[in-house]
Parts: structure tokens; C-alpha cells; sequence
């Protein structure tokens, strides 16, 4: 699918227990674009660890080019920390449009992570959209990911 400004191939997506019910209301509204969805879990609304499902979401991203990763729990703040323990994620958490614009635009991030119990519906739908559509702006920004990522690479 092709949001305005970026082409994407393909969303991981997953959750715990917490973000299983807002999971599936963006993954439906993503599909509903056109947009390649690849539910990674939980597979119910029964309780479950959502390190297990950042760690998959985190290392799908990593190994598929050009893809993205949607996690969901309750505030957003687990899944993006456990995400982050992923070589090659960049994951953010996310509760306004202008954190979605500016943690593509600036910080090229790969993996949206958003809290159910934070952030109501429609504006989880905006979020998503307006990340997807906001493509990285390089750059000076570049240069800024690139030293993240010689962090990372030191900490193997």
C-alpha cells in the first residue's frame, strides 16, 4: 500500500492481553487500506507477557526490509522497552500526531507502539496513519540514527 509519502510493504503486529481489543481495530483498519498485516499475538485476550510479543514483532522487523512493527499494550511503555532489547529497532511510544510525525521524520523508527488504556481509538487510527505516512528526513537525522545505531553495535 502506498500512504502519501512512503510505500509500505508490510506491519507486524502484536500485543499482550491489555492491547489485544485496539490491536485488532488497527490491524482491521490497516487491512482495511490494503496494507499486508502479519499478527504476531497474542492470539487472545487471555492474559500474557508482552515481552514475548515485542521480542517477535522486534526481530520480524529486523529481518524483513522495509517493514514495520505495531505493539499495543497498556500504556505503550513495556512493549516499547522490551521491543527496543532488539538489535535494529527503534521503537517509540506514541500519544500524539506530532510524536508519530517527528519519530519517523527524525528519528526513522520502525516500530509504533501505542497504549490501549492511553490513547482512545480514533486517535490510535490517526497515530497509525500519520506514521505511516511520514517518511524519514534524513540528513542531519541520518547522521543522528547512524550514531544510535553505533551504540547498538557496541552493546552486542
Amino acid at each position: 500500500m502506498q500512504y502519501e509519502n512512503q510505500d509500505v510493504t508490510r506491519i507486524y503486529a502484536g500485543s499482550d492481553h491489555a492491547g489485544f481489543a485496539l490491536r485488532a481495530r488497527l490491524v482491521a483498519h490497516l487491512r482495511g487500506r490494503g496494507i499486508e498485516v502479519k499478527e504476531l499475538g497474542a492470539p487472545t485476550a487471555e492474559s500474557s507477557d508482552y515481552p514475548d510479543w515485542a521480542a517477535a514483532v522486534g526481530r520480524a522487523v529486523r529481518e524483513q526490509a522495509g517493514s514495520f512493527g505495531l505493539l499495543v499494550c497498556g500504556t505503550g511503555l513495556g512493549v516499547c522497552i522490551a521491543a527496543n532489547k532488539v538489535h535494529g529497532v527503534r521503537a517509540v511510544d506514541v500519544w500524539n500526531l506530532e510524536g508519530a510525525r517527528q519519530s519517523r521524520g527524525h528519528n526513522d523508527a520502525n516500530v509504533l507502539c501505542l497504549g490501549a488504556k492511553l490513547v482512545a481509538e480514533a486517535d490510535a487510527i490517526a497515530i497509525v496513519d500519520v506514521w505511516l505516512e511520514t517518511p524519514f528526513e534524513g540528513g542531519r537525522h541520518a547522521r543522528r540514527v547512524a550514531q544510535i545505531a553505533a551504540i547498538e553495535a557496541q552493546e552486542k
